[in-house]
């Protein structure tokens, strides 16, 4: 238990533990989360007034984007020197999971390591360098996943066919007109570092070199062999579970930001990509032809960055934290 004199967390702790959740990747950069902090406990709550009904309508994304803030929230109570009990309520909103100290406790080196790579990870959607990322490489990244999240790396047949389910979800997301408006509104005049970013918008950066991100009215899509063909240059993993439920999106959204931090760490970068499997037709399509061990919630691809990596992406405003016991949701 905390000692009698560490009865609530100091103003320094709480900047740390601020810090670290504003800095999780979201759906459009949204941030759908509130952080309470009563007494020595930190409670992460679900923000439904922040929604997306035509690109996430069952806020499966929410979740996973509240997952991503849940493990950056513990690791940042690591690193202040408690040991942490985790709770992930499978009730309904708001409440998505309590963090309870539980006594000192010094963190590992992984978890130093992962925390180091919370300010250092950014949205990758340019190509990468043709450098192959080796097994050895590839292991602490995938090698430490949440119990009920699976990971399955994709080989040449299975991008094969994925090329083919992107072409198909790209067509029907850049028709769809309500999800277009919804996308404009969200992403326009920012430069989001989301959750949701897309293999098939050709854009150009300064330097002129093609990057990946969301799919658009105004993007040309890129035919079946050119993207196997973009696909085959990268390392794409593919993370799913057993079922959708509540618990099991925050769990995949922990695995998301735990694998994405360890890919930092080791000198990779990354982006992940939601917004192609909000066709339901494309889950089932992909869960039975790539013969997945689940449902499909979201693909990571990385690599080691052609060329210098991106500044940080601007945060939305906004209250972080909520530090009163009667302004924290029951």
């Amino acid at each position: 238990m905390p000692n009698r004199d560490e009865r609530s967390w100091s103003g320094s702790e709480v900047e740390v533990l601020a810090r670290a959740v504003i800095r999780a990747p979201s759906v459009h950069n949204s941030q759908p989360w509130s952080l309470a902090l009563p007494g020595m406990r930190a409670e992460l709550s679900e923000r439904t007034d922040l929604s997306l009904p035509e690109h996430d309508p069952t806020g499966r994304d929410r979740l996973i984007s509240c997952g991503a803030a849940l493990e950056n929230l513990v690791l940042a109570v690591r690193v202040l020197g408690w040991a942490t009990d985790v709770a992930i309520l499978p009730g309904h909103a708001p409440l998505v999971a309590v963090v309870t100290t539980a006594g000192r406790e010094p963190p590992s080196d992984r978890e130093l390591h992962a925390y180091a790579a919370i300010s250092r990870r950014r949205s990758h959607r340019r190509p990468f360098a043709a450098i192959p990322v080796v097994s050895s490489v590839l292991e602490p990244v995938i090698g430490r996943l949440p119990h009920g999240v699976g990971c399955r790396v994709l080989d040449i047949g299975d991008k094969n066919v994925l090329a083919v389910l992107l072409e198909q979800a790209s067509q029907t997301i850049q028709n769809h007109d309500g999800l277009q408006r919804e996308l404009e509104e969200w992403t326009g005049g920012w430069k989001a570092d989301s959750v949701g970013d897309g293999l098939v918008r050709p854009g150009y950066d300064k330097a002129g070199i093609p990057w990946a991100g969301l799919v658009r009215r105004s993007s040309v899509i890129p035919d079946v062999r050119t993207l196997a063909r973009r696909l085959a240059a990268e390392t794409t993993l593919v993370f799913c579970t057993e079922d959708d439920d509540r618990t099991r999106h925050v769990r995949a959204g922990m695995a998301m930001q735990r694998s994405w931090l360890a890919a930092v760490d080791g000198g990779l970068v990354a982006s992940v990509l939601t917004q192609l499997l909000r066709e339901e037709s494309v889950r089932e399509r992909m869960t039975e032809d790539l013969t997945l061990p689940g449902r499909p919630l979201f693909l990571m691809r990385l690599g080691y960055p052609d060329g210098p990596v991106r500044r940080a992406a601007r945060r939305r405003p906004g209250e972080a934290v909520r530090r009163t016991d009667d302004d924290h949701p029951r």
